[in-house]
């Protein structure tokens, strides 16, 4: 499942979980007002298709339906297998060093859904990866000359290295916070 993908059933099963019960305008009108649509490139479409999606493969039920003008507004709660699917995700995206940039948004924009000691322990594992990575990522700014390759391939690596850097920096300043008891978490 691809990162835009994760984010967006991250985001729409986070949002009906905060909420309780929630149809699409309402979670739209949410992640709107967090501007998902900026930094998930969550569209509207997105977020109907992925309550249908959701819906189908159970982790969403729908339990009324409120009449209005247009189509009537399917209302939607979150299922034992959609929180199960929403702490896999969320857990993924905090954790693994892999994950991107829309996924770590999300999880970010949902951790209060997570247990602080838990989200300490994922972020470490993904502050570990991360770091696992400076050094080939050093080694390969010096290494493209010696691999025959253009020395200035090495600039893709200066490019990552610093992506790089300043995620590990990211990642230690947020474990801070959140061992020093910034934010309301689920605990």
């Amino acid at each position: 499942m691809g990162g835009l993908l994760s984010a967006t059933r991250m985001l729409v099963l986070g949002v009906v979980e905060l909420v309780g019960e929630a149809h699409g305008y309402v979670v739209r009108r949410e992640l709107k007002s967090w501007a998902a649509d900026k930094w998930a490139n969550v569209q509207p479409g997105s977020i109907y298709h992925a309550l249908k999606s959701l819906a189908r493969d159970g982790l969403l039920e729908p339990v009324g339906v409120e009449p209005g003008e247009g189509p009537a507004r399917v209302i939607y709660k979150i299922t034992a297998a959609g929180e199960r699917e929403l702490r896999n995700l969320l857990g993924h995206a905090l954790a693994d060093p892999a994950a991107g940039n829309d996924e770590v948004s999300a999880a970010v924009a949902m951790i209060n859904l997570v247990p602080r000691k838990q989200a300490v322990v994922l972020l470490k594992n993904r502050l570990a990866g991360l770091e696992g990575q400076l050094a080939p990522t050093r080694h390969g700014i010096d290494s493209m000359p010696e691999m025959g390759k253009p020395a200035h391939v090495s600039e893709l690596f200066r490019l990552w290295l610093v992506h790089l850097e300043g995620q590990v920096r990211w990642t230690q300043k947020l474990i801070e916070r959140l061992e020093a008891g910034a934010y309301d978490l689920t605990d």
